[in-house]
């Protein structure tokens, strides 16, 4: 006899199952010690005098730094110094780092464990890191000694350094943000875990063809192994798509049958600057629960053989699968389940270890959504707490509304997640959206546009109004923001539930990586100027304005304007080296760095370059002497299927062919394309801006944070009324920015106007008229390739580039000729940096914790 199975049972339930618990491996981490009657804590196992012996402690010293790194090449490398190159020896020394790191994570989670705090877990789709080791060795203090140390092994720590690849994790400012609120939350000693997904392609590596044109190719950034990632074998989590649910009462269900796939998770620590403490970012691998059909095999079919394994890893091949073929839908909803459910089932398993009744989770645990992509985690912790747990709906229902809180990032229509009901009852048959609506009133019309779904053929689930039905608070990410947030598409909410339910917090960048680590020379004038160490100024950013007291003292300015030149030649050189052009470092530096859209107007910035190369090509020699040199930097990626945005991107790239080349004007003006944007490109942009650019449509932008990146490093702005650019100046004085442009309350009029008395742009804007018109000449090459593009200015004009054309032109004169007087230019730029102090991410992070999570900083010992 042997033990049997029958196959038609595989991912059934049994019959006597009472709910579809879901399997979970539990980690050892965090679990504190047990104690006797006395209270005294025993040791789990082994002879504890042993065991502590062998505890590792932080490797602070030269010596022992050297002789970890050295430790690393012969045991984790299983090389030696005769075989070891650049990029080992990078491995090398970050597996030395991360071993401090570890000494300092395990520090912090069994802190965590013994005060049991209520902690807040940050869930973001995108976390954009940048590298890792010099971010690590300035926050732990080690920089110098690890630069020591490194040189006596015969390397060069900012050689190793540039081994380091961009971690995939990422691609715009959502990312961004989270990256920095991560380091905050472990500076400011908060108990705040990160959850995202560990995507194996990233978004793509940006390449430029012949053409002009971008194209996208994998980004194998995880080609040499990831040395600041932790496998953790022992979290998994089975995740379920498909199947079906077999109602047991009105709420409560069995979700069985269909695709089941494996979470795994992997850790990245996230350690703050000046302290000991070290949160956890916890991202989710997709693994089959089968890897391998070797039945299939045998038979021959060696597609089939694969084809789960394929499936299943597919979820995390690619932040932001291209979604306009169904397949493409159906994958990131896939990713978006799969994360939230993983990561709920880990914070549920976290909660269980205390002990606690599920009636106090809200007072244990505070989970943010960082836009609408992780909204299913509503719908996921209602299912676990009714299908799992036994809690009645109504029960349910109040501790899930009173454990999220939703951050909005956009107000424009198209950019508000929704998705077909047909694929969300297909893939996720378990869920709970109709119930939600008995919530509401009987006004059909309200209830229409606050209904979760849309009708429609086929109908839509409309993720931000879930989002915002199931948290306990709804912010914006700066105040014009909020107040369009709650005037337009959340004006119903507001209406039912109240205004206090809906506020803002105005986003913020982390000083450490935007400042010190960018910008060193900047960071040790300001040390060395202010007579403070830099701790002091990188964990408070308001004594920056001790700055103000220097800005006419001349020694000052000119170290000042030393600092900036540096930054310029720094980035002059990477674009020889990776361009092959030389660059005029003596120019006026221009910088617009952002993800490629409409709404962002990289398009008005390239118009506006053509404009000036058509201005000089008209001037008179003796004219253009007196013209301001002047070097424009664009950088950013375009959605694989965003056209127009992909257009403007070949029409950067081929308007700088022409005008690099031309004897007349090259050395007055000149224009880059820098491909591949990252964060470690962003280090080397934005220290180096005299001007950046944030030029939105007014109310499109909903905060933006490089435009606090380049003013921390003393960049002036030019942008639009919008965003956070509106606080930045009420910070700095309207005096060193340079706004244009029209005002939200009427943009709309503005598009009523073009949409049913249309002017033609001859008559509203003849200097735009002539771009477009040289444009369309072939000035540029192949003009009728860019008649898609500049048919959405000539025809509809819905970004309002026709309406704020000149306003922008006479800003850009007004940067011409305040340039001009250097010594004032360099005094506005003190004063910009001086007035950052509200931008910090610190104190985002902490209006957050206070006003929204309300949780406490514990500081590890």
């Amino acid at each position: 006899m042997t033990s049997t199975i029958d196959p038609t049972t595989i991912g059934k339930p049994s019959k006597t199952a009472k709910s579809s618990q879901r399997r979970h491996v539990r980690t050892l981490t965090g679990y504190t010690p047990e104690t006797d009657a006395t209270g005294k804590e025993k040791w789990p196992v082994g002879d504890e005098k042993v065991w502590k012996e062998g505890i590792p402690t932080l490797t602070t010293e030269v010596p022992s730094i050297t002789k970890s790194v050295v430790h690393h090449v012969h045991t984790s490398l299983a090389r030696q110094a005769y075989n070891l190159d650049n990029l080992g020896a990078y491995q090398a020394s970050a597996l030395s780092v991360r071993d401090n790191l570890l000494v300092n994570w395990n520090e912090t989670q069994l802190h965590y464990s013994r005060k049991a705090p209520k902690r807040a877990y940050y869930l973001s789709l995108e976390f954009l890191m940048g590298r890792t080791l010099d971010n690590a060795l300035l926050n732990l203090g080690l920089k110098e000694k690890y630069q020591d140390g490194i040189d006596r092994l015969g390397f060069n720590l900012e050689d190793l350094l540039d081994q380091e690849r961009d971690a995939g994790l990422g691609n715009g400012g959502l990312g961004r943000l989270a990256a920095c609120y991560l380091d905050s939350s472990s500076s400011q000693e908060l108990p705040v875990w990160g959850y995202g997904l560990r995507y194996k392609y990233g978004i793509f590596q940006q390449l430029i063809a012949p053409d002009g044109s971008q194209l996208e190719a994998p980004d194998p950034w995880l080609e040499h192994d990831n040395p600041w990632e932790l496998p953790r074998t022992d979290v998994t989590y089975q995740i379920r798509f498909y199947g079906h649910a077999e109602r047991l009462d009105s709420y409560k269900a069995i979700w069985s049958g269909g695709q089941e796939v494996i979470a795994m998770a992997y850790d990245t620590m996230i350690p703050g600057y000046d302290t000991k403490n070290t949160n956890n970012l916890r991202l989710w691998e997709s693994k089959p629960q089968r890897g391998f059909d070797l039945q299939s095999f045998n038979a021959g079919n060696y597609e089939r053989a694969v084809e789960a394994s394929n499936s299943a890893e597919a979820i995390t091949s690619v932040l932001y699968p291209n979604d306009h073929t169904t397949f493409g839908k159906e994958l990131r909803l896939k990713q978006q389940y799969f994360w939230t459910a993983a990561s709920l089932a880990d914070i549920v398993r976290r909660f269980k270890n205390l002990g606690k009744d599920f009636s106090e989770f809200p007072e244990y645990v505070a989970i943010q959504l960082n836009d609408t992509h992780p909204t299913l985690a509503i719908p996921e912790l209602m299912r676990i707490l009714v299908d799992e747990e036994d809690i009645p709906w109504d029960k349910a229902w109040d501790i899930t509304t009173n454990t999220f809180f939703f951050t909005n990032h956009t107000v424009l229509p198209e950019a508000l997640e929704k998705w077909p009901v047909p694929l969300m009852q297909h893939l996720l048959p378990r869920f709970f959206l109709q119930a939600v609506e008995r919530k509401f009133p009987g006004d059909r019309e309200r209830l229409a546009r606050m209904s979760l779904i849309e009708e429609g053929v086929p109908q839509q689930v409309r993720m931000a109004n879930l989002a915002c039905i199931g948290s306990r608070k709804v912010n914006g990410v700066a105040e014009l923001h909020s107040e369009l947030v709650r005037a337009t598409i959340m004006k119903d909410f507001v209406d039912f539930y109240g205004v206090s339910k809906f506020s803002n917090v105005t986003n913020g960048i982390t000083p450490r990586r935007w400042l010190d680590q960018c910008n060193p020379g900047l960071s040790n004038l300001i040390s060395e100027t202010l007579k403070i160490p830099k701790a002091a100024f990188l964990k408070d950013l308001t004594k920056l304005e001790g700055l103000l007291e220097h800005v006419d003292n001349p020694s000052f300015l000119k170290k000042w304007a030393a600092v900036k030149q540096s930054n310029k030649q720094r980035l002059a050189h990477y674009v020889e080296t990776t361009l092959g052009f030389k660059v005029n470092t003596n120019a006026m530096f221009d910088v617009q760095i952002k993800r490629l859209h409409e709404y962002k107007r990289q398009t008005l910035n390239i118009f506006g370059v053509i404009h000036r190369y058509l201005t000089l090509k008209d001037m008179t020699p003796e004219q253009r002497k007196k013209v301001n040199p002047k070097v424009v930097f664009f950088a950013g990626k375009a959605a694989p299927g965003y056209y127009i945005a992909k257009l403007t991107i070949k029409l950067i790239v081929n308007v700088a062919r022409i005008i690099n080349e031309d004897p007349e004007t090259k050395d007055l003006l000149s224009l880059y394309f820098l491909p591949d944007y990252s964060v470690s490109l962003a280090e080397i942009l934005i220290p180096a801006s005299d001007i950046s650019q944030h030029i939105s449509t007014a109310g499109t932008e909903a905060s933006g944070t490089s435009n606090m990146k380049f003013c921390l490093n003393g960049g002036l702005l030019v942008g639009t009324v919008d965003g956070a650019n509106i606080e930045i100046a009420e910070e700095v004085g309207e005096s060193n920015v340079f706004f244009f442009g029209h005002l939200t309350p009427a943009v709309e009029d503005l598009r009523y106007q073009h949409m049913y008395h249309p002017v033609p742009i001859e008559q509203k804007c003849p200097p735009l008229a002539r771009v477009l018109n040289e444009v369309s000449a072939g000035r540029f090459g192949e003009g009728g390739a860019y008649e898609p593009l500049l048919n959405t200015i000539r025809q509809n004009d819905y970004y309002l580039l026709t309406e704020d054309f000149d306003s922008y032109i006479q800003a850009l004169k007004l940067v011409d000729e305040a340039y001009q007087d250097r010594t004032e230019w360099i005094k506005k730029s003190i004063k910009t940096t001086a007035k950052m102090g509200k931008f910090s991410s610190d104190r985002a992070i902490q209006d957050y914790a206070q006003e929204y999570w309300n949780i406490e900083s514990t500081k590890v010992e």
